[in-house]
């Protein structure tokens, strides 16, 4: 039977967790629950989820903007076999009490501590140990793929230790007039960032820092890569090691992919969803090899990296597929990352 799962907190994730949980055969959609009444409930109502209010407040203001109601979280709770949280962090940490004191199984994103759930996952790395768990922690977007990039080189017996360096986007594009920045970078201000000591949450024998900078942009962030190899090696050998990971996708500069514009363009030509990159995006072309030093840069999309990862997760928790490998072909042919 089809697991039922809930989407709490119907935001820039939260809608797309939607949309993918909808496209699969082995699970549905049993509703949306936000506290907003605005355009971006009624997406969901023109989708036909069903939509529940996060509070009695929500509930009243969606039914005065003529949204249809199904009814309070509560009742979306008591119907469902697991919930993907996808609300801002402060909100999801009390919604954890919520689902622990119900006995439900729960998914909540990198926003989170590892502490909430004890168990992050990255469904290449450590599927097998999140089978039946209670909960866990779809790491950040960063940090999905550093754990991609970085275990497709550990795999191949490539990799000793990466050192990396994250251009990251401001805001989201959609709020990007309420915040951001301009004429300026902002770096963090610890060395390491948080991206490599979370990438260790999930494989906790990766030798990997990442210092980060906030950039005035919005669409992707950019990581630049140092590694260094455990053994000299070609760039053949590494662009092998690269394909092993159906997401990763191999880009070329010379195909006139040369910004984080024109790969945005090039997925929405593809027909995704809101031009959704799941991949990672690295640069065939740009890859160097140095005997044993290996230098890449690649695009990440923190809109959309996450969800393969998210619906992998939901398998894993409930037990519906036991073989990660199984899962993640569901995914991605559903999703239609095409490896």
């Amino acid at each position: 039977m089809k697991k039922k799962v809930a989407v709490v907190g119907y935001g820039v994730i939260g809608k797309r967790v939607a949309h993918a949980v909808a496209l699969q055969d082995d699970m549905a959609l049993a509703g949306v629950c936000d506290v907003v009444s605005d355009w971006r409930i009624r997406a969901a109502e023109e989708h036909g989820y069903p939509i529940f209010a996060a509070n009695t407040e929500a509930q009243a203001a969606m039914a005065d903007a003529g949204i249809p109601v199904a009814g309070g979280m509560e009742a979306l709770l008591d119907a469902v076999d697991l919930v993907v949280d996808c609300t801002p962090k402060k909100i999801a940490a009390e919604n954890v009490r919520i689902y622990k004191e119900r006995g439900l199984k729960f998914i909540v994103h990198g926003g989170e501590k590892h502490s909430v759930t004890g168990h992050s996952f990255s469904a290449e790395n450590n599927y097998a140990s999140a089978l039946n768990r209670d909960s866990t922690r779809v790491v950040s977007c960063n940090t999905t793929s550093i754990l991609r990039t970085l275990t497709a080189l550990k795999n191949a017996g490539l990799l000793k230790h990466a050192r990396g360096t994250l251009l990251r986007r401001a805001t989201d594009p959609w709020e990007s007039h309420l915040g951001g920045i301009m004429n300026t970078l902002v770096p963090e201000q610890e060395i390491p960032s948080h991206q490599g000591p979370d990438a260790q949450s999930v494989d906790p024998d990766l030798d990997v820092v990442t210092m980060a900078v906030k950039v005035p942009e919005t669409l992707s962030h950019l990581h630049y890569w140092t590694v260094q190899l455990a053994r000299k090696a070609s760039k053949a050998e590494v662009l092998a090691a690269f394909r092993s990971s159906t997401r990763i996708a191999l880009i070329k500069y010379s195909d006139g992919l040369v910004s984080n514009n024109t790969v945005k363009e090039h997925y929405l030509d593809l027909g995704r969803p809101w031009g959704d990159m799941y991949e990672v995006a690295l640069w065939e072309d740009m890859l160097k090899v140095q005997g044993d030093e290996l230098f890449y840069a690649y695009l990440v999309d923190n809109q959309a990296i996450v969800i393969p990862e998210t619906i992998d997760a939901i398998r894993a928790l409930t037990g519906m597929e036991a073989s990660a490998e199984r899962s993640i072909q569901k995914t991605n042919k559903s999703l239609g990352i095409s490896g």
